[in-house]
């Protein structure tokens, strides 16, 4: 797999504690919208037992001119290093992987099951289907503890105006602990969400979770 060497160009808050980190793109890099890179910190002034290389999907498009990633900010030393380093950092990537892509054939409508910052593939997939005016029909369910803990909420949500063949459902399953207003779902996936009852079997499921959102997907039964 290829090896390049890119710089951080900006960071930002995408929810209470994740952050989107924006990098440059290697000219005429190429990927599948849904694919990963492995990441390597170049000499980080800290290190420790969890060491200095993280597999992060790819959180933007092939469309979009910059690679972005998102991620929990857990207390390690490779994350404290990902937060403070200064802009123009190089770190290196070696990839893309992975085969959690959007198929060709869009007779099959595509179901994504995704739980907290496990939603950084599908939000590649659905910005690539509209930037593109893709014919594949796409039902995103997206299951958080809250609004405020929901990367990329707003978006995934104004994203049904730009592609007519999406549909968000998302769902919150701790909003007593919440000081926003949502409107949509609570409680996990399963068969009450208003929205699902319509969805068929032999349909294409994809799921991807972090691990402190596993709860909110223990009762879809699908694969």
């Amino acid at each position: 797999m290829a090896t390049h060497r890119v710089k951080l160009k900006s960071r930002r808050e995408i929810a209470e504690g994740t952050i989107a980190f924006h990098f440059e793109k290697p000219p005429g890099f190429a990927f599948k919208a849904g694919q990963a890179l492995a990441w390597t910190l170049i000499d980080p002034p800290e290190t420790d037992d969890e060491g200095g290389v993280r597999n992060f999907s790819i959180a933007s498009s092939p469309g979009e001119p910059d690679l972005m990633i998102a991620t929990r900010m857990r207390d390690t030393a490779f994350k404290r290093v990902l937060k403070t380093m200064p802009l123009g950092t190089e770190v290196r990537i070696v990839g893309p992987f992975g085969s959690l892509t959007l198929r060709h054939n869009a007779a099959r409508p595509a179901v994504f099951l995704a739980g907290g910052i496990g939603i950084t593939p599908f939000r590649s997939m659905l910005r690539q289907a509209a930037e593109q005016k893709l014919p594949h029909h796409i039902f995103l369910f997206y299951s958080n503890r809250r609004p405020e803990d929901a990367a990329f909420l707003e978006e995934l949500e104004e994203l049904e105006k730009e592609n007519s063949n999406y549909k968000f459902i998302g769902t919150m399953t701790e909003m007593a602990g919440s000081n926003r207003v949502w409107r949509g779902e609570t409680g996990f996936i399963d068969q009450e969400p208003r929205g699902i009852g319509f969805i068929q079997p032999s349909w294409r499921f994809m799921v991807n979770q972090d691990d402190q959102a596993e709860t909110g997907l223990r009762k879809t039964g699908q694969r």
